[in-house]
Order: structure tokens, then C-alpha cells, then sequence
């Protein structure tokens, strides 16, 4: 589906996946709560604040261009989860029928990909309603509930609650196209062998010395720089 809500239609390969899901667990509301959860799995935030439609939309198909996975399998976006407003939520859950559906969670019954799919979350956390989305791979039929108490755990955390990797992620899905890339070999600052198809950022666009520099080799400051940039443009 794109931003303006218009269904592109589920290959026969995902409406078959779902059928095979829902047959094998008829009433999701009552397996989805069985075996209380005690762990969950890698949590990844993706953005740094409140995505917008378009974000949305954006971050539901990040890794289509990202070399070296494989986006049959769903496996790179699973654990991955942003914030989104009330209107999104249920902009989606109006969209389609739900594959399962409970007090504050919803499933898609359109598969990303594999056993992967999107969960959206109503949740109170500090007396205040917040909503979000997951993408839950639910080979484990905890999942959604393990997402939704990592979700809580990393909100109800410090102030500053994201890790280095989630600023990482938040700065790359916030930066425009032209100021991202990768590593090549022509290229001086980053082209070594060991470190082509790493993704590379632009740093200090607009100065003299800017330059592309590989994503994970930002230091600290760089990154509170570019977050900083970030809210500001959102305030």
C-alpha cells in the first residue's frame, strides 16, 4: 500500500501465508495472551520522535534498497518499531480487517514479508496515550507482546533512553537522499575495501569541509548535532 492509503494488493504467496496463520491459530486474541512473557526480543527504535504519514509510509519499506539482505524474508525489519499519532493508527486499523485485534493492539493482515507483519499499539505510559508501530514476526505468537513490553521498558526508561544504534537509525531515516549513501571505492573517506556498501552521511553540509563519512563512525557529539537538527526542524 502507498501513503494515500490505496491497497496494491497482497502477492498469492502473502494470502496464503495468512490463511496458513489464521488456521493455525483461529482465535488470536486468546493465544496471543497464553504464556506470560518474561524476556523480549532486540528492540529497535527507528526514528526519533513522531512519524508523520509520509514517515510512516517511508519506514514500512526502509531496507527495499538496503544492499545485502534479503526482503522476502522480513527478517530485517522485524523488532523495529516508531512512533506514530492517533490518526495513523487508526487511519490503519480502518484500512483493512485485522488479522487479530485486542485492547490496545492490532495486527495487519497484510504480511510485509515472510511471517513479518505490522502491529500498531495503543499504549498509556505516564497517564499519557501514546501510539506506536511494530513490526512482529509472528513465528513466535508472543511477539506482539513482547514488542509491546520492550516498547514500554525503552519509553519508561532516562529521559535520554535511546541507545547509540537507535540514534544511528534515526538519523539515517531523517536525512534526505541526496545527503546518504554508500561506501565505494572511489570514494576518499570511506572507500576502503573492508568498508564498501556501508552507509555513508553527509557531514557539515553547507560548510567548506564537509564530507561524507561512514554512519557508524559518527562520534558522540556528531550524532547529538544531528538530532539536535532534527528537533529543531519537528519544533
Amino acid at each position: 500500500m502507498d501513503a494515500s492509503g490505496r491497497r496494491l494488493g497482497p502477492s498469492p504467496a502473502t494470502t496464503l501465508q495468512a490463511v496458513a496463520m489464521a488456521r493455525r491459530c483461529r482465535a488470536w486474541p486468546t493465544c496471543l495472551q497464553e504464556n506470560p512473557m518474561t524476556a523480549h526480543p532486540p528492540f529497535r527504535k527507528v526514528l526519533d520522535g513522531v512519524a508523520t504519514r509520509e514517515q510512516m509510509f517511508q519506514l514500512f519499506s526502509r531496507h527495499k534498497d538496503t544492499p545485502g539482505i534479503d526482503p522476502l524474508s522480513g527478517t530485517p525489519y522485524s523488532a523495529e518499531c516508531f512512533e506514530i499519532t492517533a490518526s495513523e493508527y487508526h487511519f490503519m486499523l480502518d484500512l483493512l480487517p485485522p488479522l487479530f485485534m485486542r485492547t490496545g493492539m492490532f495486527g495487519m493482515s497484510e504480511y510485509k514479508a515472510g511471517n513479518v507483519t505490522s502491529v500498531f499499539f495503543a499504549i498509556r505510559i505516564r497517564g499519557r496515550e501514546r501510539w506506536f508501530h511494530g513490526f512482529c514476526d509472528l513465528t513466535d505468537r508472543q511477539s506482539p507482546d513482547k514488542m509491546r513490553a520492550a516498547i514500554i521498558a525503552h519509553e519508561t526508561g532516562a529521559s535520554d533512553s535511546m541507545t547509540r544504534a537507535e540514534k544511528l537509525e534515526a538519523i539515517w531515516n531523517t536525512t534526505p537522499v541526496e545527503l546518504r549513501g554508500t561506501a565505494r571505492i572511489a570514494d576518499r573517506e570511506t572507500g576502503s575495501a573492508e568498508h564498501r556498501g556501508k552507509r555513508t552521511i553527509l557531514v557539515n553540509a553547507g560548510r567548506h569541509d564537509a564530507a561524507f563519512r561512514l554512519l557508524d563512525d559518527l562520534s558522540d557529539l556528531e550524532i547529538d548535532e544531528f538530532l539536535s537538527k532534527v528537533r529543531l526542524r519537528r519544533s
